[in-house]
């Protein structure tokens, strides 16, 4: 069996290359949705969307955000909320497949190099591998899509008296947005209305935390299904950084807004560890509102910046530095605290070259961040903390908002559009492209140790 020759053209191109493709396609598709929002069909109004307006909406929802500049419901038409229905949709499964693909390449990267021309039977990638990857995202995606779909309105219906034409309508946009971690709503308040309804948040939960798990992962659970079967360790350590995360921020920021008049205060006590555990969630990259963000509490938004810079996990529509990430340099300051010569997670030796794969993302990440909430203080009349949650929710595509993305200047928005992009395409390219290009060196220079502290 020979590798089709188109693919290995593709294959070798992302493999030099692994940026340049899904740069272009996303560009393209965020291009589409541009001209498509423009269209005087696409406004409530009937007018023609400005350019910024429309490649701002555009970019938040192929990047799968949910920060607007516009209020969706009142601002875009029946017509333009499908457009961007569609573009979160294909920005979802296009994230979650480009993800996949380039781990796969990652794993059997020898095996591509030594024989991508040759016999496809020694693990290199083949079309099958790719065509089962795709559909195995697809059906999944699509599985929990329409559970969630089934749930939301049947509980519209049900429980709010919609008719069931308009309660299948939303059911569809919020199962959609929910699974791809996108934000979007079809009410001003985004879910706040929702928020203390079990019947209604915990699909969404739901379908926030199963998108922003990360397709490797759930094919490493399904396995596990059909028989014994040893988890990885990327599975194990994005099941217990999520856990322990979620528990975390679910504590912090319950116990945080307890008592505040304008979050939690006025509500029952189950109502509250409800609304906390959904605002808890959202941001991994949910980026619905469960409660006014503007109105939390200093320590409970600093919780949120730090959840949503951390994010999902790996090949997930959930963005942030992953999970992952996170809690292997976790476990790298563990080993040097106990004065271990190598790191070891899980039974398992962690090697030196993920070690610095995951410091560079995160200060390329902190970067950015600080890069960003620096200029968003120069030119906007918004301080640090505000700056700094818009920055970081951008950047970590997120969509939860302090309430100041409207009333920035062109200007920044513009920069927004630019740190929605790179947060959302950086850290999956950059993975890649450190991984794919490791080589050996013939030999090594003298070694000196600098004072460090």
């Amino acid at each position: 069996m020979r590798v089709h020759p188109r693919l290995n053209l593709a294959l070798t191109t992302v493999l030099r290359r692994p940026a340049l493709p899904i740069v272009l396609g996303f560009s393209g598709l965020i291009g589409i949705g541009t001209l498509l929002l423009v269209m005087p069909f696409s406004s409530e109004s009937g007018e023609s969307a400005d350019l910024v307006t429309a490649l701002f909406t555009s970019t938040s929802a192929v990047c799968v955000t949910g920060l607007i500049v516009v209020d969706t419901p009142t601002y875009w038409s029946t017509a333009g909320e499908v457009v961007i229905l569609g573009l979160i949709q294909l920005g979802g499964l296009g994230i979650m497949t480009v993800a996949s693909t380039l781990s796969l390449l990652m794993f059997r990267r020898f095996g591509l190099r030594l024989r991508l021309t040759a016999q496809a039977e020694t693990k290199a990638l083949g079309m099958g591998d790719v065509r089962r990857m795709v559909s195995g995202i697809v059906v999944l995606s699509l599985v929990f899509e329409v559970v969630v779909l089934v749930l939301l309105t049947g509980r519209l219906i049900l429980g709010y008296d919609l008719a069931p034409g308009r309660a299948l309508y939303q059911g569809l946009f919020y199962a959609v947005s929910a699974f791809n971690n996108a934000g979007f709503a079809l009410h001003t308040d985004s879910l706040m209305r929702y928020a203390a309804d079990p019947w209604f948040s915990l699909p969404i939960c739901l379908a926030v935390f199963a998108g922003g798990l990360g397709f490797p992962v759930w094919i490493e659970l399904f396995r596990r299904l059909r028989g014994p079967h040893r988890m990885t360790m990327h599975v194990r350590i994005t099941l217990l950084a999520t856990a322990v995360l979620i528990a975390g921020g679910w504590l912090s920021i319950t116990v945080a807004e307890w008592n505040n008049p304008d979050t939690l205060a006025p509500m029952s006590w189950h109502a509250k560890l409800l609304v906390g555990f959904f605002t808890a969630l959202m941001p991994r990259s949910g980026g619905f509102n469960g409660i006014d963000i503007g109105s939390m509490n200093h320590s409970s938004l600093l919780v949120q910046d730090i959840l949503m810079f951390i994010g999902g996990g790996s090949a997930s529509t959930a963005g942030g530095i992953k999970v992952t990430t996170f809690a292997l340099l976790a476990f790298v300051i563990l080993a040097e605290v106990r004065g271990e010569p190598s790191v070891h997670v899980f039974g398992r030796k962690l090697p030196n070259t993920v070690q610095r794969q995951a410091l560079t993302i995160v200060l390329i990440g902190v970067g950015a961040v600080v890069a960003a909430t620096l200029a968003l203080l120069a030119i906007s009349p918004f301080g640090l903390e505000r700056s700094m949650f818009e920055a970081i929710s951008a950047f970590a595509t997120v969509g939860l908002s302090t309430g100041i993305t409207g009333e920035l200047p062109p200007l920044g928005h513009v920069m927004l559009i630019g740190l929605m992009f790179i947060g959302r395409l950086g850290p999956i390219t950059l993975a890649s492209a450190l991984a794919l290009r490791e080589r050996s060196r013939r030999y090594e220079l003298p070694e000196e140790r600098p004072i460090v502290g």
